[in-house]
């Protein structure tokens, strides 16, 4: 199978023809700045007095064809850059593609062209098509500072996009990046709005429906601000980071892949809005459905099943929220050309008993291997999703994929697949039943005796983190007890897994300040709101 890659049409390079422009050496200074160009001159550079630089004013840098804009720091010191050089931040420097000590001239830049419409919408107005195509396009040319990103963000949490905004704003996160073509009329996908601990049923969703013989190119992302994403617990039993050429190989053999999509470049202004969204906290519904369905999009995907969870600390914590977000992301995905399947699921609790890399890879494969250990909770809501992914088969009726996906996973048929691309990808030959799992431990215990009333997901993925997730693949928490589960006073609750002391320690004094756990009576737990 030899999968089309359709590139973004570049933007011819602006200059501000009236800006004198001085030489300097580049200097790559070793600071990850996230997603944003920083330019460093020294205060006593000739060219910082002369040009009447200031911090954090725009300065357009060219080398070797190249140009970008970059935010100016004003530095102090000879050994971060010199009075001759110019420097740049790790993310600047890879994209004028040079050596250190090459030649470069800088000069006071142009304010980036989508500038007016960024005004209009802080000022409250809806935006045209042409006003999201120029500001995601700037975006994703890293043509806006932290500054100017988080103006764009918060202006369109404060006054909520309307549908048709959403869809502009999806449509032009596409456009501004590769989009791929697997030259198939079915290609599934299945994504969660995220937010539950644990939740790691596209690892079981992935091989099931790729028995089933449908085409299911799995590109995930890194964990941001949980204990771990899809391509870190993957990355636990095979690698990940694959390029394109090779992927297309593996989903031409075996149907299906599970690997990390931050390669392949797809909508790229998504990427650079995420580094200002994740630290703010902010995930407006219209930010969220134009994240999600534009990365699908680009990915090639032509059906999507999509998991919104609620629960009391989920994102989604009422049905009448889950339906607003349901119908909005429905108008979008039509728009789009999708086809979507919105499925509203229990987001009381995590699912699985891991929240860890390696806690929940071997949670997966407990559930492959149909061990008697595996958590259920994981296995029916893959096995569900997984029968609505199936359903979207043309010769599948509908209420039919349940009963075939669980016939995939009981025969062993889902295992052999998920063999199969581990094997693929690169096997790092993981033990599930001995996996290798932090080495310092504590574990908190119930105050008193009762029935578990409520799990809070951000506090349980918080104290993961803490401990070391994902960043050390063997921390992180296994959950003991769940809701409605009795408990004796003393019992332990969760066992919290780090391999550094200091780790340890910050996930101590986290549970000890909230377990995360509520302890109570029996008619207390929440009911579920589900749709299955």
């Amino acid at each position: 199978m030899n999968v089309e890659v359709t590139e973004p049409v570049p933007r011819p390079a602006s200059a501000n023809p009236e800006a004198p422009r001085s030489q300097l050496a580049l200097r790559r200074v070793a600071i990850d700045t996230w997603q944003e160009n920083v330019a460093f001159l020294h205060r006593d550079c000739a060219v910082y007095r002369a040009e009447g630089f200031q911090a954090l004013s725009k300065v357009e840098v060219r080398a070797n064809g190249n140009h970008i804009l970059a935010t100016l720091n004003v530095v102090d010191d000879d050994a971060i850059v010199g009075c001759n050089e110019l420097g740049l931040s790790e993310d600047a420097f890879a994209q004028l593609g040079v050596a250190n000590g090459h030649m470069a001239s800088v000069a006071q830049a142009e304010p980036p062209e989508s500038m007016g419409a960024l005004f209009r919408k802080l000022a409250g107005e809806r935006l045209t098509r042409a006003d999201f195509s120029a500001i995601v396009r700037d975006i994703a040319e890293h043509h806006y500072s932290k500054i100017e990103l988080t103006a764009f963000v918060v202006a369109c949490n404060r006054d909520e996009l309307d549908r048709e905004e959403v869809y502009f704003l999806t449509d032009a996160m596409v456009a501004c990046g590769r989009r791929l073509d697997w030259h198939e009329p079915l290609v599934v996908d299945k994504h969660c709005i995220g937010g539950i601990p644990g939740n790691r049923t596209s690892m079981l969703v992935v091989p099931i429906v790729a028995a089933h013989g449908m085409l299911f190119p799995k590109t995930s992302s890194r964990a941001i601000t949980s204990p771990a994403g899809t391509a870190d617990t993957m990355e636990v039993l095979a690698e990940v980071e694959l390029p394109l050429e090779r992927l297309a190989e593996i989903v031409r053999d075996y149907r299906g892949c599970l690997a990390w999509g931050g390669t392949a470049r797809l909508s790229p202004a998504d990427d650079v809005l995420i580094s200002v969204e994740r630290p703010l906290a902010i995930d407006s519904p219209g930010q969220m459905v134009a994240s999600i369905l534009s990365k699908k999009v680009a990915a090639g995907s032509t059906h999507l099943v999509l998991d919104i969870p609620i629960g009391p600390t989920a994102k989604v914590r009422s049905m009448p929220e889950a339906q607003r977000l349901r119908r909005l992301f429905e108008y979008v995905a039509r728009r789009m050309g999708l086809t979507l399947d919105v499925v509203i699921t229990d987001g009381r609790q995590p699912i699985g008993n891991g929240v860890g890399p390696v806690l929940e890879a071997r949670d997966v494969m407990r559930v492959l291997q149909n061990d008697p250990a595996a958590p259920n909770d994981l296995r029916q809501k893959a096995l569900r999703l997984a029968g609505r992914v199936i359903e979207f088969d043309p010769d599948v009726r509908g209420g039919e994929g349940f009963g075939i996906a669980r016939d995939i996973l009981d025969s062993g048929r889902a295992l052999a697949r998920m063999n199969a691309i581990i094997e693929a990808q690169g096997s790092k030959h993981f033990d599930y039943q001995r996996p290798a799992l932090g080495a310092l431990t504590f574990e908190v215990c119930a105050p008193r005796s009762g029935v578990v009333t409520g799990i809070d997901n951000f506090q349980i993925a918080r104290i993961a983190r803490l401990a070391g997730a994902p960043k050390v693949p063997q921390a992180g928490v296994d959950l003991l007890h769940k809701l409605g589960e009795q408990v004796a006073v003393g019992a332990p609750l969760y066992r919290v897994h780090a391999s550094y002391p200091a780790d340890l320690e910050f996930a101590r004094q986290a549970s000890s300040r909230s377990s995360g756990y509520t302890i109570g009576a029996a008619d207390e737990v929440p009911q579920a709101f589900v749709e299955f």
